[in-house]
């Protein structure tokens, strides 16, 4: 680990050719997906949070655009095809080296596990297992999906206010 001439951090370099190995922030991408008012969540078969509910999302892939990521995610995770409407919002969590892209979508087909889920299943806002999701970001998706809920035109969100401590 050195200071790169032009740099203020330690990166890792290569002490033969110098190549520096930048570590950055990983991107996943993913949809709140909806239809005739209802929301799919996808029971998690993996780790982190096995077991936990979720939104269809992943890390992008190198070569795909965030869109592009957020159905490839959602057909792996729920054989679900979407139509992509508008991204929803973007949060920062670097305790955890992610940027997290979630766009709202709509479902256009009937749902059914991928080899990523247990089960997945369309919930009405009152039937969400709040105390089962597996992240914060999902209930914040949800959330900003709710307060976007038949509106267009809308600014992406950001993290919610008061989230700092779920984020470093």
């Amino acid at each position: 680990m050195a200071v790169p001439p032009g740099e203020d951090r330690e990166r890792r370099i290569c002490d033969t050719c110098g190549f520096i190995d930048y570590a950055n922030p990983r991107i996943v991408t993913g949809v709140v997906a909806h239809a005739d008012g209802l929301i799919l969540l996808c029971r998690r078969a993996i780790e982190p949070r096995k077991g936990f509910w979720t939104l269809p999302a992943g890390f992008l892939e190198l070569g795909e655009s965030v869109e592009e990521g957020a159905r490839r995610e959602s057909m792996e995770e729920a054989r679900a095809e979407l139509e992509i409407e508008t991204l929803l919002g973007m949060y920062s969590i670097p305790r955890i080296g992610q940027v997290q892209i979630f766009f709202r979508a709509r479902l256009l087909n009937d749902p059914s596990p991928g080899p990523e889920s247990l089960e997945v299943r369309l919930f009405g806002w009152d039937e969400i297992p709040w105390k089962e999701l597996a992240f914060p970001s999902v209930r914040w998706a949800l959330d900003h999906y709710r307060e976007t809920e038949g509106r267009t035109g809308f600014a992406p969100f950001g993290n919610p206010p008061g989230t700092d401590q779920l984020t470093r």
